[in-house]
């Protein structure tokens, strides 16, 4: 009975209690929306890293990653190996030499690592392979009587190996994709032009193009304007295994693009032979077994046990090596939590204000029910129906909307391309994916409904206050 009059209750006054819930639908669905988005961008970040970037276990020398020393190896790599192996839950493992040394082109240098690799075995712990980019090669794929390397975007830009090309069939390109005629004529002087950089590029873009056109069809002349040539050079210089400086040239075998410019500009991938023909190692000197498993939450089970088994050498996880992403997905949960329960603070001010008027405007109702024998306890229970009714009503309708919208932006994802430098400089991609788990939404309800309670207390205690001799006097 007390169920059903609270529910009454609420469509007495339409236009206030429809009020009250678009305002709660409109907070859920925002803020719901947001986490999807937020959750999206960071596990698309951990799948990145997982898959592309450092996978699940590493094993190395103890004192390796002090300073990349060439000489300190794995002792034995190839029974370790087979010791993994055995353990059930390891996928597939792969061997790494790696190096410090400086990459160099024509024009620019800079440091990277340079891991050397065997790109079949590679291809079973990581998918870097398919993040090469489309006109600038492959994975080590096609034969080459050259040593090659395999490198990121970023490192690429960087060494001007990527260029940037305006001629004629380029403005052709852009206005089939829906450049104006305007726009098009602003590009005719640099026609024949070749830029040696993107920085120099995007300069003179500036000068010759409004902030609308920058805004509206920059990212697409970048894109047209994009040239490289297949097989470029450059030089790698590094200690050998007597600690002497040696080099060699290398073709690009590829350019990969893996939406994180630290690790792009960073990590050069060549051949595990070529790399030791030029440094003098053997065929079982290996400085680094990287894993990858098959259940993630079996990560710290598994890495411990290698741990017992390989108590001379250090045996990393994911967590471990990216401490900074690991403490990111810990802390995200709780995040999303204190993110929700500020936006329920927020919208329970409105439900106390709303509440607080419907029990001064029904004072003579209430104390005829107190007169005619509803005890205190009812009228509480009412009062926090009420409110429990519209805070619930908004947020489960605000949860269907926000649910819709994940799922029809879940499909194509969220292109943020006009803030794409940001994103890549911090390691996420631009294009983000809305997830969410339907333990979020639980959660919410529970939030939701907790925030109604919290909110009628208040005005049920005042109703409770109410003399009913005194609020039958009430007009």
């Amino acid at each position: 009975m007390i169920w059903k009059t609270a529910w009454k209750n609420v469509w007495r006054n339409k236009v206030r209690s429809l009020v009250v819930i678009i305002s709660v639908t409109i907070g859920i669905f925002g803020g719901v929306f947001a986490v999807a988005v937020m959750n999206g961008a960071i596990q698309q970040r951990v799948d990145a890293a997982l898959n592309e970037e450092i996978s699940h276990i590493h094993i190395n020398n103890p004192s390796f990653r002090d300073n990349y020393d060439i000489r300190l190896f794995l002792p034995d790599a190839d029974s370790i190996e087979a010791l993994c192996r055995q353990i059930p839950g390891i996928e597939a493992v792969t061997q790494r030499v790696i190096l410090t040394g400086m990459a160099n082109s024509a024009r620019k240098s800079t440091g990277v690592q340079i891991v050397g690799i065997d790109p079949d075995r590679e291809k079973q712990v990581f998918g870097l392979h398919r993040r090469t980019m489309e006109g600038t090669g492959d994975f080590f794929e096609t034969e080459s009587r050259y040593n090659l390397a395999f490198i990121g975007h970023a490192l690429a830009k960087d060494l001007n190996i990527v260029r940037y090309l305006i001629d004629q069939s380029t403005i052709d390109r852009l206005k089939d994709r829906g450049l104006p005629e305007e726009t098009a004529e602003k590009l005719i002087p640099f026609i024949g032009f070749r830029f040696s950089g993107e920085k120099d590029f995007n300069n003179e873009m500036k000068q010759c193009l409004s902030l609308n056109e920058q805004t509206s069809y920059g990212r697409l002349i970048k894109e047209e304007a994009w040239t490289f040539r297949e097989r470029s050079r450059m030089t790698l210089t590094f200690l050998d295994a007597n600690q002497m400086q040696t080099g060699a040239v290398f073709r690009i075998a590829g350019i990969y693009d893996v939406k994180n410019n630290a690790f792009e500009s960073g990590q050069v991938f060549v051949r595990n032979e070529d790399l030791r023909r030029l440094t003098g190692l053997t065929g079982h000197q290996v400085h680094q077994m990287v894993i990858r498993i098959a259940d993630l939450d079996r990560t710290d089970e598994i890495s411990g046990l290698l741990s017992q088994k390989l108590p001379g050498l250090e045996v990393m996880n994911w967590k471990e090596i990216q401490p900074d992403l690991a403490m990111m997905t810990g802390l995200v949960q709780q995040f999303y939590l204190v993110f929700m329960i500020i936006i329920l603070a927020a919208l329970a001010f409105g439900i106390v204000n709303t509440m607080l008027m419907v029990v001064l405007e029904r004072t003579r109702e209430l104390g005829m029910l107190a007169a005619i024998g509803m005890n205190k306890k009812r009228v509480f229970s009412m009062i926090m129906l009420e409110s429990v009714f519209l805070s619930l009503v908004g947020g489960v309708v605000g949860m269907i909307f926000s649910r819709i919208l994940i799922l029809m932006t879940a499909r194509n994802g969220i292109n943020f391309s006009n803030y794409e430098e940001g994103f890549e400089a911090m390691g996420y991609s631009s294009h983000i994916y809305p997830v969410i788990s339907t333990g979020f939404f639980i959660m919410v309800t529970i939030l939701i409904i907790l925030t109604g309670i919290l909110s009628a207390v208040y005005p049920a205690l005042k109703a409770l206050k109410l003399d009913p001799a005194e609020a039958l006097r009430t007009e």
